[in-house]
């Protein structure tokens, strides 16, 4: 199977669907790239406007409460399209993992907020130069005879909108979220238009802001990278577009990932799997179940001296070995065990906490350093609704410490195996995790992401002031560093609309930051 070739002047080939006949008039022309960046430039003027919130009715504390508007749109008019190559196309195909195909052809949007001016035309330069070290972003997916994915690593190309807005900059943070302004590339990829199609796998976005300031999408397909993985390569960006070298080269071969396999001979470890196989007509029922529920997400600030006070509070319960827990691991323990409270379930129900996890450092020398891929796992614990709102911090913080160190090595060779298994047979379609039928009801997952760089991605402006994280289809907890890198931590509670509003009450901002100095700590937005 071949992927199809971009024609650099017909900017359609990667259509809108969201698009609405007689609102957007498109004056279209053919650039010519003056280094190894290829363009199609397309400028439009659209009528279309994005609501500032979505509203909707949930049940709280205190009877029927409006939810509240969590975020504030950003507007843009006039854009324009390139097509980014690196000018050196190859017939090389990568075919992905079964870490890989765990995510699906679905994008990860990540927004950045540069109080200074980016320059385009140089972002586009190099961008090119850096996609030579990242072939995969720069090629297609195309499906495999045994139903899994491959990269044509063929330079078809990425694709660059630069917007600009007539709203100036204003001051985001926890206390203000903004709609990611790439949420019209959001509109436009559907997951199921990415495979067998010349749809590009790295999307960027950069919108001017009016009176200067810059803000920054990219949306890159998750089945070419994790989180970790993905913050590796937007260094490599900035370290080139500073004229620095990389300290290593990305390392794309799957097969040296595939060949850990190793089933497990421990029972303990099998059946703690992570991931299950699953029939057609249960994977369609948790597909349908993710989609019919409403979530919405509150964003709020941990200072550093709080969560000193906090990992104070949980040592001082523990003694003895295996009593260190990270200020991580009090984190979690605390969040978990407020929205316990918070759901107020019956004292026997079932109270699950998924933590997702890196296994490449589980791996250790025997995967190369610098692998890129999607390499993660998860992990759950779990406890009764009595237990988990009762039970010492600093127990819980253990259990969650205990969650994490049950990532053996051999936990995730036995994992690539079952993976690549699936592969072989074709199912891999079939594989979700094993609390995937759980997460509205008894299940939180944790992704931690406070040691990524995510305030140091300077690409000639700077560093970000603010970085946007995307709402998620089932609950999380998304954990961030904050933008002054100070030992605090932003944190974002992906919720059901109805525990999200409740979540926002003052006495429950209280009970989440009671380990702040003031007993309010950071303030979520619109507060």
């Amino acid at each position: 199977m071949t992927a199809n070739t971009t024609n650099p002047t017909n900017p359609t080939d990667t259509p809108d669907p969201t698009g609405t006949p007689g609102t957007e008039k498109t004056a279209m022309t053919s650039t010519s790239s003056t280094s190894s960046t290829s363009t199609t430039d397309t400028t439009r003027t659209t009528g279309r406007t994005r609501e500032a919130g979505r509203r909707g009715r949930a049940k709280g504390g205190k009877g029927r409460t409006p939810v509240p508007v969590f975020r504030h749109a950003v507007k843009s008019r006039e854009e324009r399209s390139f097509l980014v190559r690196t000018g050196a196309a190859g017939d090389a195909r990568v075919r992905l993992s079964g870490y890989d195909l765990l995510t699906g052809p679905w994008y990860t949007p990540l927004t950045f907020f540069y109080r200074e001016t980016l320059d385009g035309a140089e972002l586009r330069a190099s961008l090119a130069r850096t996609l030579r070290r990242y072939p995969l972003l720069a090629g297609r997916l195309t499906r495999d005879q045994d139903g899994g994915l491959s990269v044509l690593c063929n330079d078809a190309g990425v694709r660059f909108t630069e917007a600009v807005s007539p709203e100036p900059m204003r001051e985001y943070g926890p206390s203000l979220r903004t709609e990611p302004v790439i949420g019209s590339l959001l509109r436009e990829v559907s997951a199921f238009r990415v495979v067998d199609r010349d749809t590009p796998l790295l999307k960027i976005r950069l919108t001017q802001m009016r009176g200067g300031g810059s803000v920054l999408g990219v949306m890159i397909n998750h089945s070419l990278a994790d989180g970790g993985n993905t913050l590796a390569f937007l260094e490599s960006w900035s370290r080139e577009h500073h004229g620095l070298d990389s300290p290593e080269e990305p390392f794309h071969d799957r097969t040296v990932l595939d060949a850990l396999g190793r089933a497990s001979t421990d029972p303990a470890t099998v059946a703690g799997r992570a991931f299950t196989g699953v029939s057609r007509a249960r994977l369609l029922a948790t597909n349908i179940k993710v989609g019919l529920h409403k979530l919405a997400t509150v964003a709020t600030r941990f200072e550093a001296a709080e969560l000193v006070a906090m990992k104070r509070a949980a040592q001082r319960q523990l003694t003895g070995e295996g009593s260190w827990v990270s200020t991580n691991d009090v984190l979690t323990a605390h969040i978990w065990q407020v929205l316990g409270e918070l759901r107020g379930r019956d004292d026997e129900a079932a109270e699950w906490l998924g933590m997702i996890v890196s296994a490449q450092s589980r791996l250790g020398d025997a995967l190369p350093a610098g692998y890129w891929g999607n390499c993660v796992s998860n992990s759950w614990t779990g406890t009764s609704a009595a237990a988990l709102r009762e039970g010492p911090l600093g127990r819980v913080a253990q259990d969650v410490r205990a969650c994490l160190d049950s990532n053996t090595a051999d936990k995730i060779r036995d994992e690539i195996a079952f993976l690549n298994s699936y592969r072989r047979a074709g199912v891999s379609r079939h594989v979700m995790s094993v609390r995937a039928s759980d997460v509205f009801e008894t299940a939180l997952t944790v992704n931690n992401w406070s040691q990524f760089p995510l305030y140091r991605i300077d690409l000639g402006a700077g560093k970000p002031f603010w970085y946007e994280f995307p709402d998620l289809p089932v609950p999380t907890v998304h954990i961030a560093p904050t933008p002054a890198e100070d030992g605090g931590r932003d944190v974002y509670l992906c919720l059901a609309q109805e525990h999200a509003a409740v979540v926002r009450e003052p006495a429950w901002l209280e009970r989440l930051h009671v380990h702040g100095r003031t007993g309010g700590g950071g303030v979520p937005e619109g507060m």
